[in-house]
């Protein structure tokens, strides 16, 4: 294989790849070294001369002329009989430079370079594709989806980049077909082998906080700071917000008129129930806030034990658990506090746990889901409304009215 068609089949690599050109000739030069090496044992002695543009290849072997019969390194050395060959007028203790042609390297040889070649610029491309992610981790970003296996949507961007999104990276209302733009933030990059895995995230609260920042002009200025957010994916999620500026509401800003500027946020997130509040100092305040939609009659907090005893009305104690737990949970995560609640006048209740003879055990914890776990708190709800907040059939919620009543109101 002429030198020529050699480098013009490697300047393929730097077309398709988009290597720079000195980049690519510290490849060449490597992977050449590396076939010297294997061939004369050193490299050392050797001068290589690549042009890649123009296709230009030279290998020179620089060794030193001694006397015949005591050539000791046949790489360093070479014969005076020998180099009187290539100079007529050499005399021993000179250098004698000679050129090395690729077919002297042999057909398996040249192969090997380049599979090395090939291994090379991947190698360099893998390296370079994880630094650029590396820096993009938390960012969001925007990729189309390739094909969706069971465990994982995988995801080509516009350079080709394969980026990965676990099934429980996905929010679980997500449903993708092949060609649809998804949109996440990129959460970490590994490399395994020598291949980048890039890993998406739309669960994680980062990617909340990102589209605020994207969405709203004042978070993303800086006028408006995210101090906190928690979220349970598809569910509901509340974020901290404040702002240094007196006159901006930064409650206000971030859901906008009939919240125009979070539907957006809330439609990306499969309908995600976003709590926007106002970070505060004063614990006491801010454990209200997050208690949020529910009203808090008054609140108890022991910073030892990191627990607060918040009082409400019967009627509000469903708003401050939430469905399935989810606000009071949410809340916690907040505030850093473990949240228990009480009923004002609870002295006069009882716990629904006390009705275990006569209620069957999946009943009271299908209650208790719904935030109703004593005889008052369901006494108080219409059957209607029971239903509606339970997974529970109206004969079976009848029942239960019955033995309250007939227990607790004797």
């Amino acid at each position: 294989m002429e030198n020529l068609a050699l480098i013009d089949s490697f300047s393929e690599f730097k077309d398709d790849k988009l290597i720079d050109r000195v980049t690519l000739m510290a490849i060449l030069e490597d992977v050449f070294r590396s076939a010297l090496k294997r061939k004369f044992g050193d490299d050392d002695n050797f001068d290589i001369i690549i042009n890649p543009d123009k296709g230009d290849l030279e290998i020179w072997r620089n060794r030193v002329v001694v006397a015949d019969g005591e050539v000791e390194e046949p790489n360093q050395e070479i014969s005076l009989s020998e180099a009187r060959k290539i100079e007529p007028d050499f005399e021993v203790g000179e250098d004698v430079s000679e050129e090395v042609k690729l077919i002297d390297l042999g057909r398996r040889a040249i192969l090997a370079l380049r599979q090395n070649l090939i291994s090379k610029i991947h190698e360099h491309d893998n390296t370079n594709i994880y630094k650029q992610f590396k820096d993009l981790v938390g960012e969001i970003y925007t990729a189309e989806v390739h094909h969706i296996r069971h465990r994982a949507v995988i995801l080509l961007d516009d350079e080709g980049n394969e980026i990965i999104l676990p099934k429980e990276k996905q929010i679980p209302s997500d449903f993708f077909r092949k060609g649809d733009n998804v949109r996440g933030v990129i959460e970490s990059v590994e490399l395994k082998g020598n291949k980048p895995a890039i890993i998406m995230s739309r669960t994680t609260p980062v990617f909340l906080e990102k589209l605020f920042e994207q969405e709203i002009p004042e978070v993303f200025d800086g006028l408006i700071t995210i101090k906190k957010v928690v979220r349970i994916p598809g569910e509901k999620a509340k974020v901290a917000v404040d702002s240094y500026d007196d006159r901006i509401d930064p409650v206000g800003a971030c859901v906008g008129m009939k919240g125009s500027r979070i539907h957006g946020i809330v439609r990306e997130l499969g309908n995600e129930n976003i709590d926007v509040i106002n970070y505060t100092n004063n614990l006491q305040l801010y454990i209200t806030r997050a208690l949020s939609p529910a009203r808090v009659t008054s609140i108890k907090i022991d910073e030892e034990t990191k627990r607060a005893e918040v009082i409400l009305k019967p009627e509000e104690v469903s708003k401050a658990i939430g469905r399935g737990g989810h606000n009071i949970r949410l809340a916690g995560q907040m505030t850093g506090y473990e949240i228990d609640v009480f009923r004002e006048g609870a002295e006069e209740d009882v716990e629904l746990s006390e009705f275990s003879d006569e209620i069957e055990g999946w009943i009271i914890e299908e209650f208790s889901k719904a935030g109703l776990d004593t005889a008052k708190s369901i006494l108080e709800q219409d059957v209607d409304d029971l239903v509606k907040r339970t997974d529970l059939e109206e004969e079976t919620i009848n029942d239960v009215i019955r033995i309250l009543k007939e227990e607790f109101e004797e």
